[in-house]
This record gives structure tokens, C-alpha cells and sequence, in this order.
């Protein structure tokens, strides 16, 4: 399939939301193997590409923006009591002609605001113009702002009708089903040919190089729950009771779940017999091998930078501490600043004082400190412990109204979610209607 969107960008500048939204529909489209030819106006500035649109998959399209060897003054038409200026119609049909040839060899086109903005007049004309002439090409047209309703039931002249009534082959999109409704009165169509594309967010936009580095090793934004553990690579940090602890969670939950241990050197263990014992730890407790990864594996032997281990906290929503020995525990800090439901050894003295102000929720592990040492001794066994307290801690976080909006934000607003849910079945089965002008 080979998908086209039209903008009429003159910029790429973040700030405008707009752009963030097609990138994240670029993005989609590219992750599942689809062709996106991006068209925009032809004075955009092709310097102006970051991130997503530096993508040498995409094919750029300029499309024309000049009349008689002049550039067109794209003029608000926002009300329909304004007049059209007198070489509109001209323009318009100069820019149809142009966008016939750029919209060839598309099966889908998407519209952004193109049917809708007062200053895209000109342009939705020329579209309709184009359409005319490829009655095979379907239209998604999309609408991120409050729809007009402010025409309906009244009799809206040409050309500022096109603000206002249907166009074929084509459905109509808004990013929330609450504005359905009100987006069927303004272009006039039933309510049936009106569908949600929620906005999403993409997690790992801004991010730095090291954590896109490892997103590319591992899926990072997959998972339901996410688990950083970044410690100096010894026993005492207990790497594995993360692992088994995580595993139980897996197992008594229908989330997926993965750990991403950012380990540093330490002379204690052999490093390939302690990664040995965690992963067989968590095999044992849920786990599959895949869901445990090592930095050290992915190309960062002496750890990961703090600036991506902050990112990842970023990404992360569980951060489990069972460690055996603390001072203070600044990675607490970094993991709770970054939105992480704690899970601390109560049996630390410094952690248990940390996590009272933090809220933290506690278990007990091995600790040494202040002149003693504890074992602790579970039953009816440290896995079935490990169940337990799994059970809790999903409770806890699924009713902890940050937490569980950001498993949220990880899972059901992500552009694989979205594009799984609601594009796919909007570009693979759009409707189809032979609608006249209005």
C-alpha cells in the first residue's frame, strides 16, 4: 500500500501541533512497511527535517504554490461572508491540476485540515478538483480543531460551500468521539462516515542517541510494564530477586512485562555466571529469556550514561529496590521524579526511611546494616512471597491515578496501539461515496 499525506506545511517547526501529529502518522505507516509520500507546499524548506521526517523512506512531494509566477497569498475564509477574491477559482484549479500528478499511484490520501481551515479554501477546492479526476483514490480527511457548526441548516454559496459539505470517496476523522456529531453537521454526511483517530504520543521523540540506540536493540515501549534496575553489577544489589519478582507480576497478570537491568562493572561476581543466575532466577518465576536485558549486552560494557538512565526512568513505570545495602539510594529519587511506582527493601534502613516520605510500597529482603544482618525466610515459599505481593502491587499502581495514566499513555494512546485499532481499519476499509457538489 502506498498512503499519501497532504499538509501544505511551510514549516516543520515542533511547536506547532499539527506537526507532531504527522509525524507520529508517518511513523505508524513506516513501522508497518506502508509508502508515505509526504506532500507539502514547494517553499518548505527541506533544512527544517528532524527526527522522523529525516526518514529516507519517505518521498517528499512539493506541491505548487505559485500563480501566473507569483506565490499565492493563502487568505482566510474561515467565514463564509467574506469575499472571494477574483483569481481564486483560477488558483485553485492551477493547484488541482498540479496535485492530479502528485496524488497518482495513491490508493489512500490523508488531509489534514485541508477541508477544514479557512486558508486551506483554496486548496480544499483544488483537492476536490483533483479527487474529480482520480475516482479510484480514497480521502481520510482529518480535523484537530472544533468543528463549524455554525452554517448548518443555512444555504452556503460556492466556493465557500467546500468548507461545508461532502467530498467523494471520502471519510471524516476527529481525534475524539465526542466531536463526531458536530463534525457530521458540518460536512453534512451521516454520522456513520465519521470515525476517531486518537493523537498519540511518542515516547521516545526526545530521548537521547543511547536510549534510542538501545530502542532499536529492544522494544522499550511494548511492554505493559516496564522495569529499570541500573546498579553496580555485585550480589549485594540483588539483581536477581528483580527478576524473579518481576517475573511473578508476569505471571499472575496478563501484562507484558520487561526488565532492562543498566549494570556497571564490579570485580564480586563472575559477570557471565551472575547474568546466568538472574536469567534462570526469572525463567523460573515467569519470565521470558527476552524480557530481561542487559546494556552490557547492547553495546554499553561500563553502563549507560545518567542522562539515559534518566531517560529510561522516563519510560520505565516499576522500580524495584531489593537491595541489600543502601546509604541513601539516589536512584529512588531519579525513578520516583520520573513517575515509577516504588517498590522498596523495608529492611534497609535507608530505604525504609526514603520510601515512608516517598510512599513507597515495601517488602523484605536480606539487609545488612548498622551492625546487623537479617535472612529473611518466606512461606509457604520466596516464590509464592513473590505472588503475593505481585498481586498487590498491580492493584496498587492499576488504582494510582499517575501510574496508571502513564501504563496508559505507554500502551493505549502509542502509535502501534493506534495504528492496530483505528488507522489500519480506516485505510484498509474506508467508505465509499459518490457525493456531488454542494
Amino acid at each position: 500500500m502506498k498512503v499519501g499525506i497532504l499538509t501544505m506545511f511551510n514549516g516543520l517547526a515542533t511547536v506547532y501541533s499539527l506537526v507532531n501529529v504527522v509525524a507520529d502518522h508517518i511513523k505508524m505507516l513506516l513501522d508497518e512497511g506502508i509508502e508515505v509520500r509526504l506532500l507539502v507546499s514547494e517553499d518548505l524548506d527541506l533544512k527544517e527535517r528532524r527526527g522522523i521526517f529525516l526518514d529516507p523512506r519517505i518521498e517528499w512531494v512539493k506541491v505548487c504554490n505559485r500563480f501566473r509566477g507569483e506565490q499565492i497569498t493563502w487568505r482566510d475564509y474561515s467565514s463564509p461572508k467574506v469575499p472571494i477574491h477574483d483569481t481564486f477559482m483560477e488558483e485553485a484549479e492551477t493547484i488541482g491540476k498540479d496535485l492530479v500528478t502528485k496524488l497518482e499511484g495513491l490508493e489512500v490520501c490523508m488531509l489534514h485540515d485541508i477541508l477544514f481551515q479557512g486558508w486551506h479554501l483554496v486548496h480544499n477546492v483544488a483537492v476536490r478538483y483533483a479527487a474529480e479526476r482520480l475516482p479510484e483514490l480514497k480521502f481520510i480527511a482529518m480535523t484537530h480543531s472544533l468543528p463549524d457548526e455554525s452554517q448548518v441548516g443555512q444555504q452556503v454559496e460556492w466556493p465557500h460551500s467546500a468548507r461545508y459539505s461532502a467530498m467523494p470517496n471520502t471519510i471524516y476523522v476527529y481525534p475524539t468521539k465526542c466531536g463526531l456529531k458536530a463534525l457530521s453537521r458540518q460536512y453534512r454526511v451521516p454520522v456513520e462516515r465519521c470515525h476517531v483517530l486518537n493523537n498519540t504520543l511518542n515516547l521516545l521523540e526526545n530521548v537521547c542517541e543511547e536510549v534510542l540506540d538501545l530502542n532499536r536493540q529492544v522494544d522499550l515501549t511494548s511492554p505493559d510494564i516496564l522495569i529499570v534496575y541500573p546498579a553496580r553489577f555485585t550480589t549485594g544489589k540483588r539483581f536477581e530477586k528483580v527478576a524473579m519478582l518481576a517475573g511473578a507480576i508476569k505471571s499472575v497478570s496478563t501484562y507484558q512485562v520487561k526488565v532492562v537491568f543498566c549494570e556497571f562493572p564490579s570485580m564480586d561476581i563472575s559477570e557471565s555466571e551472575y547474568k546466568g543466575i538472574i536469567r534462570q532466577k526469572g525463567i523460573e518465576s515467569g519470565l521470558e529469556l527476552e524480557d530481561m536485558v542487559f546494556t552490557s549486552d547492547c553495546g554499553y560494557p561500563d553502563g549507560m550514561p545518567r542522562a539515559a538512565i534518566l531517560d529510561l526512568f522516563t519510560l520505565s513505570n516499576l522500580f524495584i529496590c531489593p537491595s541489600f545495602s543502601e546509604s541513601f539510594g539516589l536512584t529512588v529519587l531519579e525513578a520516583a521524579s520520573r513517575g515509577n511506582y516504588l517498590v522498596l527493601n523495608e529492611a534497609v534502613p535507608a530505604l525504609e526511611e526514603l520510601g515512608k516520605n516517598l510512599e513507597a510500597y515495601f517488602m523484605r529482603w536480606d539487609a545488612r546494616n548498622f551492625g546487623f544482618a537479617t535472612q529473611e525466610s518466606y512461606f509457604p515459599s520466596e516464590g509464592a512471597y513473590y505472588e503475593e505481593h505481585g498481586k498487590k502491587i498491580l492493584i496498587e499502581m492499576e488504582h494510582n491515578h499517575v501510574v496508571n495514566a502513564k501504563m496508559k499513555v505507554r500502551k493505549r494512546y502509542s502509535t502501534a496501539w493506534v495504528f492496530e485499532n483505528q488507522l489500519k481499519q480506516l485505510l484498509e476499509q474506508p467508505d465509499r461515496h459518490k457525493d456531488s457538489r454542494v
